[in-house]
Parts: C-alpha cells; structure tokens; sequence
C-alpha cells in the first residue's frame, strides 16, 4: 500500500506542470489575467485534493476489478485482524471476529426460513452492533435489508415497509408499541423482535434474540454468489413530494461512499470514529459505519445522541475522528460552559449542516483541527467535500475542472425549482456568485457518476433531467440551490420543491397536508418551511383554512401527534379564512412562506407547538418574541 501511494503521488506531481504550464501560457497569451489570479489561489488546494481523488479511484477501481463485495472485503478484514475492536458500545467491546460470527448466524437463521436472494427485509432497530451484524449478515445471502427510520409511526411507516415489498421486518423491542398499533396492516408480513427479556411483547412476533446463538457462525457459500451491482441496502428519502422514498444502496455504492470520506479526509485504520448519528441514515450507516466495515477503523456508537456526553465519550472511547450534522454542532455550543476548556481527542469531523455564522466559534470552542464539510445525498451523483477549512463551503470542484467533474449548477425559477431553458430548449449554466439549481451528469458505468434511483420507478424518473445541455444527455436533479463562487467554492443557498429539512430529517410537505386534511376533514391547508434565528433547516408550518370556524385544533393535534414522526408536526400553525390561489387553482406558498410565523405582520391566528406538552399554544408578543431572540430552546 505505502509503494502504490508513493507511486500515485508521484505521478500526481509530474502530471500537474505538464497540465498547469500549459494553462498558464494560454492565459496569458489571452490576457486572462483574474483567472491566473485564481489559479494561483486554488493551484495548492486543488494539487492535495487531486492526489486524494486518484487514490479514491483507485481503491474503488481496484474493488471493482476484485469483484468485491461489502461482506467480501469485510471477510479479508476479519482474516487480517480478528480480534481488534470494531464497535465500541456503551461497555461492550465487539471484535471483527464476533461481527462476522454473528452475521453469519444472522444469514444461517434467515436461510432456514426461507429468505433467499434480492428478498426484502425491513430493520427498525436503535443503534447497536447488532444493527451491522443484522444487515450484513443478511447480504451474505443475497437478501436485501431496508433501513427503517425509527422516528417512523402508522401510515408512513407501513409505506416504508410496503413499498419495497417486506417478506420480513425485525424490530427492537423499544418499537414494540409502534409495530403493534399497524399489525393489523401488514399482511402476513413476518415479524422478528430483537432485545427480548422474557418473551416478545406481540405474540405474532418470533424472538429473534433467543434463536440467533443456536445458528452455526461458519461462513455460507452464498456469499460467492453476491455482485457488486446486487442490491445491498433501501435507505429512505423524502424526496420533493410524497411519502419517503427507497433509495437503492448497491455493495459498490455503499463502498464508494466510505472510499470517498476515507481518501477525501485521508484517514488512517489507526483512527477511531465516534458515530452518534442514526444507524438508518447515510451519514451514520454508510459513511461512518462503512469505515469500519470497509477500512478496518474502530467506531464507537451510541445509542441516541447526547450533547452532554458527546465529548467525555469521544474521551472514553478515545477517539480521534467524530461525525455531526448542523444540529448537533449548535446543540454542543450550547450546552457548553463559556471559558472552559473541553478536553478531547478529537482531531477530524465530517459531516453537513454546520452554519457558517457558528463555524469559527465552534472549531475555537472544541479546538477540532479539521472540518470535512460536504454535500451529498443518498441516492444522487453530486458529492463534494470541502477539505481545506473554508468556513461555509460544502465542496468545491475547479472551474476548469468542470469537464471531469460534472457537477453543474443551472439557472432555475426562482418560484418554481424548475431549470430555465434557452431558445433552443437546453439549460444555461449559472455564472460565479448566481444561485443556481445543482445537477450532476448520470454515467452508469462509474461509481461516482452512476444514480441507481429509487424502488419505485417513477420516483426514479422525477429525479433526472434530459437534453440539458444536448439532445439525450441525461443528469441527476438535487433539487438544491446553490452558488458557487469564482474560486469553485459551492455554498448550500435552499431547497427547492415540496420539501425541508428539520431536525436533521426531510419532512416532505405533501405527506402532512395529506394527514392535516384528513384529521380536519378535508380542509385546505399547505405547509412549508420557515427560518427560525438560530436553528438549522426549517420549521414546519401550515396554514389552514377555517372560514366556518368549526376547526377542532385539539383533535387536529392529537391526530399529527399519531400519524407523523415528531420532526414532522408543524412547529406553527396559521389559521386563515382563505389561502391564495394560482391561475391553475394551485395553493400559493411562496407569499405564505415570506410572510412566516410574523407576529406583528399576520393578523390570521397564530399558534407554536410546545413539544414538551405536545400542544399549541396561542403564539403572543411575548412568546414571538423569545423564539426569534433564541430565548426559547427548540
């Protein structure tokens, strides 16, 4: 490895002048003069992450050519070093080895069952090392394991299971409650309690706990049938309407994912990583927990996140290497005792959402040498990382450099998302420092490039534009707006469509007009995001029209309460006798969404949900007040 690293390295720096000398005579003999200017900017910056992005290729070119596989390559791991410690867990200690024995029992039990290649299987667990062991152990034979969010409830969560066709769910006993008020729907659908004490607490459930130590921990020959292209995992997405959506997570997909954040952030196997994040999420379940399984670095998990034992776990566990998301960076600031020193091991962080207005005074605060923030979804093509500390870029991509990274933001309706289009029908690409609409070009036959989509076709099709800039090319469509700067800094600006994100999840806006017309008998509402001073993402709020005043706020609360994860329930709630209309007779948001949550501004009744008592307070001078001066903890 340290000669094939060499080799690349030196092969970097005797590319670079063959190319960079070029350029710079053809600029000056064009009078370029600013882009000199920011080649001489961005030459270093672009030179270490040029080095980074071969050894990426590389390492998944080299898995592609093994015809490797997520159990595969964690098998060689297990056979390099059995017994160094995997996951850290509260006060257990698992080794490769008891991960891999355990995976394959997991694959035993399920293969007696019955479950074969490309079945399904639903897992709503909470984090633990069990959560791995499941899902991988059920690849080893050929059966693919759908993520469950375990803020999931009712509807939105029999979809889950519904939509990818479930031949089994496994749930931990915690959710026992929320299987069994939609057993009732889910159709002879096999269900496996894990954690049990005594027995499962549904009696149609099996006891998965007491069944897995009986199963043989040898390895099963179904594992030389798997390929990389096969399905490994669904994660679900709200995309920009409906219900959540499963996205389709490949074996090269998933390995991809942990080489980016491997290479990109020039990690070490030495490392270990702390991963407070859900394991149902890419952040958590791929990116961190994919360097483990992948690479050989020790994770630590917690169960649920802490702000206040974010820092003495890091200590415990002695890790050198933490991920976040924007939420949890305010959440540490603010629990913090101003003027103390943290002490800590931590040196790198990865992770989205960290504001740039708290970027400085976080990493001053919790002295973290590196912040790895980037951009990426699940399912998309687009994935850029800022790896030179630039506060409030998400990535970055040279703009001569746009050929080989086909990552391109075009310039959209402001209103409506949607790319304008010349006279020609092709889209126009935005200029340095105009918001645009980020796309990135679809190639299937490269793993950085390829968009797998969803289970569900049409949902598929709903994310790609064609003929963007020539007849039949074809590119993934974020539904982000960003900008980028003369320097190819991306900064993240919005997000389009029928969608927010709050509490670090996407709460799709058509799934709670869905529940809030049905609750309050077919009323009119919309909902959409607003700014809270502060915060990250959005708030969720609606405005509902009530013109006979025969609204039952208390039913309508108790009925959000049931039906939606608590990150989904409107923060405010607008109560109006009308809501404007489109010429098409479509509900208007945009002048809703101006308008807020402004108490001196709206003279339609206002109302807050007060989490703690799970109801809607009348929203007051005084209440308005202390949420917009951050007063009131959210």
């Amino acid at each position: 490895m340290c000669a094939a690293n060499f080799a690349i390295k030196s092969s970097t720096m005797l590319l670079w002048p063959i190319i960079v000398i070029p350029l710079i005579i053809f600029l000056l003999g064009n009078k370029r003069y600013r882009w000199i200017y920011i080649l001489y900017k961005t030459l270093p910056r672009d030179c270490i992450t040029a080095y980074r992005y071969i050894k990426l290729n590389w390492r998944i070119t080299s898995f592609v050519k093994n015809k490797d596989t997520v159990p595969s390559v964690f098998s060689r791991l297990v056979d390099k070093h059995p017994e160094k410690i995997l996951f850290h867990f509260e006060d257990q200690t698992w080794s490769f080895s008891q991960i891999e024995e355990y995976s394959n029992q997991i694959a035993h039990y399920f293969k007696s069952k019955g479950y074969r290649k490309d079945d399904t299987v639903g897992l709503m667990l909470e984090n633990r090392p069990e959560y791995v062991g499941t899902w991988l152990g059920l690849s080893k034979i050929g059966v693919i394991t759908a993520l469950i969010n375990t803020n999931l409830v009712a509807d939105p969560l029999i979809h889950c299971l519904t939509v990818i066709k479930c031949k089994g769910f496994i749930y931990g006993r915690d959710f026992s409650k929320v299987v069994r008020d939609i057993s009732g729907a889910l159709n002879g659908l096999e269900i496996f309690e894990l954690g049990t004490i005594d027995k499962p607490l549904i009696p149609a459930a099996i006891d998965i706990s007491h069944e897995i130590p009986n199963q043989p921990a040898a390895k099963l020959p179904e594992v030389a049938g798997i390929n990389p292209r096969d399905k490994l995992l669904y994660i679900f997405t709200s995309g920009t309407t409906g219900l959540p959506k499963a996205a389709v997570i490949s074996h090269t997909r998933y390995m991809y994912a942990a080489v980016g954040i491997y290479s990109l952030a020039d990690l070490s196997p030495a490392d270990t990583m702390y991963n407070p994040l859900p394991l149902y999420h890419t952040a958590g379940g791929m990116l961190a927990v994919g360097l483990g399984v992948i690479f050989g670095l020790s994770v630590a998990l917690r169960r649920k996140f802490s702000a206040s034992n974010y820092w003495s776990d890091c200590q415990k566990y002695h890790c050198n290497l933490s991920n976040y998301i924007g939420e949890i960076c305010r959440y540490l600031l603010a629990v913090h005792n101003p003027g103390t020193y943290v002490e800590h091991p931590v040196k790198k962080m990865f992770g989205n959402g960290l504001r740039p207005q708290i970027w400085e005074t976080f990493v001053n605060t919790f002295h973290v040498e590196r912040v790895y923030e980037f951009y990426g979804s699940t399912e998309g093509n687009t994935n850029i990382i800022n790896v030179d500390n630039t506060i409030g870029a998400v990535g970055f991509v040279p703009r001569y450099a746009s050929l080989v990274v086909p990552v391109i933001l075009l310039k959209c309706d402001d209103d409506s998302g949607e790319p304008i289009r010349d006279d020609n029908g092709f889209c126009i690409r935005c200029v340095p420092n105009e918001p645009g609409i980020l796309v990135g070009k679809v190639d299937q036959k490269h793993a950085h490039t390829e968009f797998a989509g969803y289970a569900d076709k049409q949902a598929t099709e709903k994310k790609l534009l064609r003929n963007v800039f020539k007849p039949n090319d074809l590119y993934f469509n974020t539904g982000d707006v960003l900008v980028q700067d003369e320097l190819g800094y991306f900064y993240f600006k919005d997000r389009t469509g029928d969608t927010f994100r709050w509490k670090g999840e996407n709460v799709a806006t058509c799934e709670v007009e869905a529940v809030i017309s049905d609750v309050a008998e077919l009323k009119d509402a919309v909902v959409y995001g607003v700014q809270i001073p502060g915060t990250e993402g959005r708030a969720g709020m609606a405005a509902i029209v009530d013109s006979d005043k025969s609204l039952d706020l208390h039913k309508l609360t108790k009925g959000l309460r049931a039906r939606l994860p608590g990150y989904a329930v409107p923060m405010f709630m607008r109560i109006t006798d009308e809501v404007p209309m489109t010429g098409t007779f479509k509900l208007q948001k945009s002048n809703l969404q101006k308008e807020g949550y402004n108490y001196e501004r709206i003279k339609d009744r206002l109302y807050f949900f007060e989490a703690k008592n799970g109801e809607y307070l009348q929203l007051t001078k005084e209440l308005y007040e202390d949420i917009i001066g951050g007063r009131l903890r959210l």
